[in-house]
C-alpha cells in the first residue's frame, strides 16, 4: 500500500487543526484584550492633551461617574479629579450615552461656584468613548439666551409701545376728516394729533439713542469734557419743562471738574434724570443738580422731592419701557426709556448709576464717572513756554510770576437759571 496519500492526508488534517489551534488563540486573546478594555478606567493617550486645550468645561468620568479628567474651565462648576458629579441630570445624561452608545445631549442648569450664585444655563453633551468612560462637555449660554431674551422683549415692547401713537394718529386723522365741517371739533383733534405725533417722534428717537449706545463700539466724540458743559447743557434744555411744571432748578457743587467721553450723549443722561425729577416733582418744588469730585470719580447728582420709588421698582426702574408709575407717565408723555439710555451712557463711559430713593420723600440718582485732569490749552501752553524762556533770560522769577499760571484756561463762570428767570 502506497503511504503517500496516507502522509498528504495526515499533512492536511496537522494543518487544519492546528490553523483553527490558532484561530481560536487569537480570538481568546482579541476577547480577552476587549474585556480588559471594558473593565479598564484608564485615560486615552491625548485625551488630557485634548481637554487642556478646550474653551468649553470638559469632563471624562467612569462607570461611577467619577471624574477621571477635566479641563480648567470645568474647576468652576466643582468637578475636578478624583471627585463624583453632584449633579443628578449630569448623572442621567451620561447614562443615557452608555445605554444609546454614542452621544446624548441636553441644556440644563448647573451652579458655577457656591450658594448663593445662581445657576448657569449650560449645553452639555455626553459622548461615550469606551465601555466604561463618558465624556461630558458643557458649554455656558447663559449670556447668550440672555441677549436673545432681550431682543426678543425689546422687539415685542418696542412694537407695542409704537402701536399706541401710531392707532391714535391713525384715528384722529379719521375724526378731522368726519369732522370737516365743525372748525372747533377740527382744532380740538389736530392738537391731539400733533401731541401725538410728538410723542411718537420722542419714542422713535429714543429708541434709536438707545440703539446706537447698545450697538457702537466707539463713542463718536471722544474728548476731555467739563462738567460744567454737560450740566450747563442739560439745565438749558429742560428751562421750559421746568418753567411749565413750576419748578425750580438749582446747581450747586464743585466747579472745573472734567470727565473723558462724549459731550452730547453724556448730557442727555444727565438730562434725562433731570427730566424725570422735573416730571414726578410737584409745583413749587425745587430739584437740584450737584457735582462732586471724590477721589479719582465724578459724582453727578440729580435729586427732586418728588413721590419717590418703591424698592420694588428699584429693582427694575432701569429696564427699557418699565414705567413705576403707569398713570403718570402717559400724562407726562414718558417713553420708559429714559433710564435706560442713562444706564448705557454711563456704562460706555466707564461709571455706574446708583439710586436712593423713599415713597413720599423723593429720590437721588448719582452718575459715577472716572475723573480725569483737565486738558491743557495750547495757547495757554505757549504762553507758559514763553514765560519761562523770558524768566530764564532775564534771571528774575518776578517776571515769571506776573501773570498768573492759569489765567487763560478758568472756564467762564456757570450760572443756572431757576424757573423764574432768576440767575443762582
Amino acid at each position: 500500500m502506497d503511504s503517500t496519500p496516507l502522509a498528504l492526508l495526515a499533512l492536511a488534517i496537522g494543518v487544519i487543526f492546528g490553523g483553527g489551534v490558532s484561530a481560536i488563540v487569537v480570538i481568546a486573546l482579541r476577547a480577552r484584550d476587549r474585556q480588559r478594555l471594558a473593565a479598564s478606567a484608564d485615560i486615552p493617550d491625548g485625551v488630557r492633551q485634548v481637554l487642556r486645550g478646550l474653551d468649553d468645561a470638559a469632563i471624562v468620568i467612569d462607570g461611577s461617574t467619577t471624574v477621571l479628567a477635566a479641563s480648567p474651565q470645568a474647576t468652576p462648576f466643582g468637578m475636578q479629579e478624583g471627585e463624583v458629579i453632584r449633579s443628578d441630570e449630569l448623572r442621567a445624561l451620561a447614562r443615557s450615552a452608555r445605554e444609546a452608545r454614542g452621544s446624548a445631549t441636553e441644556t440644563l442648569r448647573l451652579r458655577r461656584g457656591t450658594p448663593p450664585v445662581e445657576p448657569r444655563l449650560v449645553a452639555a453633551r455626553a459622548t461615550k468613548i469606551s465601555e466604561r468612560l463618558i465624556l461630558l462637555v458643557f458649554r455656558d449660554i447663559t449670556e447668550r439666551e440672555r441677549v436673545e431674551e432681550m431682543r426678543r422683549d425689546f422687539v415685542a415692547n418696542t412694537s407695542h409701545e409704537l402701536k399706541t401713537p401710531v392707532g391714535a394718529v391713525s384715528l384722529l386723522a379719521e375724526a378731522i376728516i368726519s369732522a370737516a365741517d365743525d372748525p372747533d371739533q377740527v382744532r380740538n383733534f389736530a392738537s391731539r394729533l400733533s401731541a401725538e405725533a410728538t410723542r411718537l417722534a420722542g419714542l422713535t428717537s429714543r429708541i434709536m439713542s438707545l440703539s446706537r449706545l447698545q450697538a457702537a463700539d466707539e463713542l463718536n466724540d471722544d474728548r476731555e469734557v467739563p462738567v460744567d458743559e454737560v450740566v450747563a447743557s442739560a439745565i438749558d434744555a429742560h428751562l421750559l419743562q421746568a418753567d411749565s411744571a413750576g419748578v425750580e432748578v438749582l446747581r450747586g457743587g464743585d466747579r472745573r471738574l472734567y470727565v473723558r467721553g462724549d459731550a452730547q450723549v453724556l448730557s442727555e443722561a444727565v438730562g434725562n434724570l433731570l427730566a424725570n425729577a422735573i416730571a414726578y416733582s410737584p409745583r413749587g418744588s425745587s430739584v437740584g443738580v450737584g457735582v462732586r469730585g471724590v477721589a479719582d470719580v465724578v459724582e453727578i447728582a440729580v435729586t427732586d422731592r418728588g413721590i419717590g420709588i418703591s424698592e420694588a421698582d428699584q429693582q427694575r426702574i432701569f429696564e427699557r419701557f418699565y414705567r413705576a408709575d403707569q398713570a403718570r407717565s402717559r400724562r407726562t408723555g414718558g417713553t420708559g426709556l429714559g433710564l435706560s439710555i442713562v444706564k448705557y451712557a454711563v456704562q460706555r463711559h466707564g461709571g455706574e448709576v446708583k439710586l436712593w430713593s423713599r415713597p413720599g420723600r423723593g429720590s437721588t440718582f448719582t452718575i459715577r464717572l472716572p475723573l480725569v485732569d483737565a486738558p491743557v490749552d495750547p495757547t495757554e501752553r505757549k504762553k507758559k513756554r514763553e514765560r519761562k524762556k523770558k524768566s530764564s533770560s532775564s534771571g528774575s522769577a518776578a517776571a515769571a510770576s506776573a501773570t498768573p499760571a492759569g489765567a487763560a484756561s478758568v472756564p467762564e463762570t456757570f450760572r443756572t437759571r431757576s424757573s423764574n428767570g432768576d440767575t443762582a
